[in-house]
């Protein structure tokens, strides 16, 4: 039986790993590395956070960004985005240096056992393991529109769907949404001779300004600081010190889990946006129905009043819900056993611990926990050194503390971690 079985190697499932096999625990991760990053986003993305706040976390701190980047003749520059191909191979570097070996299986069903817990892997071995991490990213989050669920894949998909673009050139695409995803993806579509527009909800496209300079002046840095998720006070509040956003009232903490940065482009790409795409304001999807060559949506605004277009196919780049019920990996009575919060998603305790003992969840899901940071990779940091040390009190903590009480199926069990 291992001391922690981490369910997920992205950023976060890798940095926990990392720092877990650095205290001596008996670790071991399950999954694809980098997964993600390598089958669920379109070739010639880029990072859109800074590459000094864009590393995985091992405790000494040897195995960053910008080191491999020198490994590969490159530089990782303020202000200069990477290429998400380079990001990904990073984090397989890293995986290969900073974490025991990874078992590259798919976990397909995490349960609760006696002492612990049991997770199935793909060719159907059952691992065991005193606590779990599940860090399984963004993909079981996805969230599409009401009025374009339950439309066959060839017609709706979401923008997290595709490793590449290629089967829509020559084609006409409507890309949903405001925020970054739609509006890169949508960039690389008219770049390679698709016909392309975006429908947003807002009034207006956001967009991220330049970062200002590494090195400035003192007083320019007082007013408004550098920080991994951009610069000013408030963002370096929620990237620099989510221990202390966690204290914040929960009605206040689900609130700016919500609306803090809120969709907007970045800088870089603002350009191709504006001189090539078609962008439709203040609209959104009310209802969808397939049609010879593709659907018919209609549309209804604030003002204007309602409008049909014709497509051959949506892409939603309407971003991830992260909710209990979509942990579809947890086993249904484990699952129920989570205890959430007003938005649905499981609450966790200081050290990422949920309210069922020993089980400890990081990356987006914990976003109404501790913060916008937990949304970045830049939040893997925080997640790994603080969570390994609630493992290391869980495995410490007695046994008895551990059981369900008899009878009680479906009751939350109280944690010392809150």
């Amino acid at each position: 039986m291992y001391d922690l079985l981490v369910v997920g190697a992205g950023p976060y499932g890798l940095s926990i790993a990392s720092h877990a096999a650095a205290a001596g625990l008996d670790v071991r991760v399950l999954g694809r590395p980098m997964a993600s990053w390598r089958d669920h986003m379109p070739r010639g993305m880029f990072l859109k956070s800074e590459p000094w706040a864009s590393n995985l976390s091992d405790p000494e701190g040897r195995w960053r960004l910008d080191v491999f980047c020198a490994f590969r003749g490159m530089t990782a520059r303020h202000a200069e985005p990477i290429p998400l191909d380079v990001f990904a191979e990073y984090g397989l570097w890293f995986a290969r240096n900073a974490v025991p070996g990874v078992d590259e299986r798919t976990v397909t069903r995490v349960a609760a056992r006696a002492g612990g817990f049991e997770a199935v892997t793909e060719d159907g071995q059952t691992l065991t393991a005193r606590t779990l991490a599940l860090a399984v990213g963004v993909l079981p989050f996805t969230e599409i529109p009401a009025a374009l669920r339950g439309l066959p894949p060839e017609l709706v998909s979401h923008s997290s769907h595709h490793a590449d673009l290629d089967r829509f050139r020559g084609g006409d695409v409507t890309v949903v949404g405001g925020g970054q995803a739609a509006l890169e993806t949508a960039a690389l579509l008219a770049e390679q001779g698709t016909r392309v527009r975006v429908l947003a909800r807002a009034d207006r496209l956001c967009w991220n300004d330049v970062p200002p300079p590494w090195q400035r002046p003192w007083w320019s840095t007082a007013r408004s600081p550098h920080s991994g998720l951009g610069p000013g006070w408030r963002n370096w509040f929620y990237a620099e010190r989510p221990g202390l956003y966690r204290r914040l009232p929960e009605r206040t903490r689900t609130r700016i889990a919500g609306d803090a940065l809120g969709p907007a482009g970045a800088w870089w790409v603002r350009d191709r946006v504006e001189r090539r795409v078609e962008v439709l304001l203040g609209r959104e999807v009310v209802a969808a129905r397939a049609v010879p060559g593709g659907l018919r949506l209609e549309t209804a605004a604030r003002r204007g009043g309602p409008a049909v277009l014709e497509t051959g196919h949506v892409i939603a780049a309407t971003g991830f819900r992260a909710t209990r019920d979509r942990l579809r990996l947890l086993a249904p009575d484990l699952r129920a056993l989570l205890a959430t919060g007003a938005d649905g998603a499981p609450q966790v305790g200081l050290e990422f611990e949920s309210s069922y003992p020993g089980l400890f969840l990081a990356g987006l899901i914990t976003a109404a926990g501790f913060g916008p940071a937990m949304r970045f990779v830049h939040g893997a940091t925080f997640t790994a050194g603080t969570l390994v040390r609630g493992v290391r009190r869980r495995l410490r903590a007695r046994p008895a503390d551990r059981r369900i009480p008899a009878g009680r199926l479906g009751e939350v069990p109280e944690t010392v971690s809150r």
